[in-house]
């Protein structure tokens, strides 16, 4: 089975300041969000992707840029970066441009923390719409990358925080209205497999450690009993 590597982009100005940046042009990664966002790139150099699909917003590219830029200074085969708006940040209509601890104020940030699949933002998108397009873009795309590259194909996903955060709640078998238990720093990496039997969460929010062992192919997506053995990091690259 293919190989998801969902991460979120490096922290921007918005992020900075708690302004809830949702689609606004011009917000880019900081220079802590461009630190971040190499050190991703450096760590998914050490296995071949065979594709990037990010977010069209400009963080997001900016995040896939470096990762793709690493992967050429490996001299690899040229892996292009496809934009889907499916994988865009949430609609937050009325609430784009505010300050978080504003936001908090508000009577529907209770149930934003507690019953987000009951929440539609005024003037945008429902938190379950959200989860729908992008669990079915992933989805889509892991089919493809699979189809063209073989079970042992890689790939990355570059998006959001609740993006992110609600397809891996779709993958664990989660409400969504739990997916607030989850946490999506900027610039980690999540580790995803879409199996026959079912979806696979390898990792989560992981902004260190090596990823050499995700060239081993896959040869089953049965759980092994007791644990198994666990991945052995590649020696050498």
């Amino acid at each position: 089975m293919a190989t998801v590597l969902l991460v979120r982009h490096g922290r921007t100005t918005a992020n900075a300041s708690g302004l809830l940046a949702g689609r606004a042009d011009g917000v880019s990664l900081d220079q802590v969000g461009r630190e971040q966002a190499a050190l991703t790139a450096d760590r998914l150099a050490a296995v071949q992707v065979v594709g990037v699909v990010s977010s069209p917003l400009e963080r997001c590219q900016q995040t896939a840029q470096f990762i793709l830029d690493r992967q050429a200074g490996d001299s690899r085969a040229a892996v292009d970066m496809n934009l889907d708006a499916c994988l865009t940040e949430c609609d937050y209509g009325q609430w784009q441009g505010r300050m978080l601890n504003d936001l908090a104020t508000e009577d529907l940030w209770s149930a934003v923390q507690s019953q987000p699949s009951a929440v539609t933002f005024p003037g945008g998108e429902s938190m379950a719409a959200m989860q729908a397009r992008s669990v079915a873009a992933i989805r889509r795309h892991d089919a493809s990358f699979e189809s063209l590259h073989g079970p042992g194909a890689v790939w990355v996903a570059v998006s959001h925080g609740d993006i992110i955060k609600s397809i891996l709640a779709d993958a664990l078998g989660m409400h969504l209205d739990l997916f607030q238990r989850i946490n999506v720093g900027p610039a980690s990496v999540s580790i995803l497999r879409y199996g026959a039997n079912r979806p696979t969460v390898h990792a989560t929010n992981t902004d260190a450690g090596d990823l050499s062992w995700l060239s081993t192919s896959v040869t089953s997506d049965d759980a092994p009993v007791g644990g198994g053995a666990g991945h052995t990091a590649s020696s050498a690259r």
